[in-house]
């Protein structure tokens, strides 16, 4: 890209910024939950109709998808942004605060929608790619359905594309700042559910009964061998028993204790190892005091994992963006998990993060209360997005 039309690159999206910044606030004042995201995903369809896209909307429930073509080219590119909102109520005082009580845009997606929004306005008015280009704006990505619900209803087979990329702000990752990396960026998310049945009685008789609670307490104990003794160092993997039910009274040994949490890792096998070898421990803990168990194991995120062409071809633009010493092209795997994942075993891609600032702009962590979108970095987004298609669909 020679100098002439870089400098016409920035000055077009900082022009586009205040309108950014309007949008993204709009977004946040009006946030909506997974699959119920109808009123963003009709004022996502309305601008992309006012930037002349053909839209289709209704993809996958709530999903909006806008195509964009250019010449003749054979080439296509999808690039995603997630919209939906938490179900938390947002502890921040400014003017563009969430008006949905027990609502909020606590994860970005209103900055993530509106950066994809900017690139759409700008290559819209652009002749300078040829190809297609289809933006995805799903819904119900905090579910971890929204991708699935978006390529049953045929998202790839209506929308082709030969490469498809995403993109998360990290708060703990300096404003404007860029961490890529090849093969996986983000892990798994399975759920479990363990019920131990044991004999209730009288606190005062327990040699009368079965205690499930202390049948429990060994197991969530045994659980976290897996990580710490059944695991490689050097593999990453995280057990977590993040709820531990007992219908309780004071004088009383209950009949059933759950066991409620979830397990991350960065590949199918270990994926597979951790489900195996919890089951293996419930079920012998119970065996050894006559009780008997459920042993429930769901498996809601899958691997996101970026192939190495793609996770090349973006490191590369980012550093067009911000300069080499702003990109981390081999960063570390984080143990968050993002739906986005799906979409990748379909189809080439890469996953990028883009920093928020975190603690130094007082900007609340991912799913905070006081979380919100650094409005610095829609511009940075919104180049990143741009550079990418016409380096992909060159002319």
């Amino acid at each position: 890209m020679g100098e002439l039309e870089e400098t016409t690159v920035h000055a077009r999206v900082d022009d586009l910024h205040k309108q950014m910044i309007q949008w993204r606030h709009d977004l946040h004042r009006h946030p909506e939950l997974g699959f119920a995201e109808h009123r963003t995903a009709a004022r996502v369809a309305e601008l992309l109709r006012n930037f002349g896209l053909e839209v289709h909307e209704g993809v996958g429930g709530t999903g909006v998808v806008g195509v964009l073509k250019r010449g003749n080219g054979p080439k296509s590119i999808g690039l995603r942004a997630d919209m939906d909102a938490l179900a938390i109520h947002e502890a921040n005082s400014f003017s563009h605060k969430s008006i949905q009580a027990g609502r909020m845009h606590a994860c970005g997606h209103d900055g993530h929608t509106t950066m994809l929004l900017g690139a759409a306005r700008t290559l819209a008015e652009d002749s300078d790619f040829s190809g297609t280009v289809a933006f995805i704006f799903q819904p119900a990505e905090e579910h971890g359905r929204g991708a699935l619900a978006m390529m049953e209803d045929g998202l790839f087979d209506r929308f082709p594309v030969d490469a498809v990329y995403g993109m998360h702000n990290m708060p703990s990752l300096a404003t404007g700042h860029f961490a890529i990396c090849p093969g996986p960026i983000m892990a798994c998310e399975d759920n479990f559910e363990i019920v131990i049945r044991g004999k209730g009685g009288h606190a005062a008789m327990p040699h009368l009964t079965i205690d499930p609670i202390v049948i429990a307490a060994e197991i969530v104990t045994a659980l976290q061998n897996i990580v710490s003794r059944s695991i490689n160092p050097v593999e990453s993997g995280v057990l977590s028993v993040t709820d531990f039910s007992v219908d309780a009274t004071r004088n009383v040994i209950p009949e059933k204790v759950v066991l409620r949490g979830d397990t991350r890792s960065l590949t199918t096998g270990l994926q597979q190892h951790i489900e195996a070898a919890m089951e293996r421990i419930v079920s012998g803990i119970c065996a050894a005091h006559g009780a008997v168990y459920e042993f429930k194991y769901t498996h809601e995120f899958a691997v996101t994992v970026n192939s190495a062409r793609e996770a090349a071809i973006a490191a590369n633009i980012a550093r067009e963006c911000v300069g080499t010493d702003k990109v981390e092209a081999a960063c570390k795997p984080i143990m968050t998990s993002e739906d986005f994942g799906f979409m990748l075993q379909q189809k080439a891609g890469c996953y990028v993060l883009l920093g928020n600032g975190g603690g130094d702009s007082g900007i609340g962590g991912l799913h905070s209360a006081h979380y919100d979108f650094n409005d610095e970095i829609l511009a940075t987004g919104a180049q990143f997005w741009i550079r990418l298609v016409r380096s992909q669909l060159a002319a």
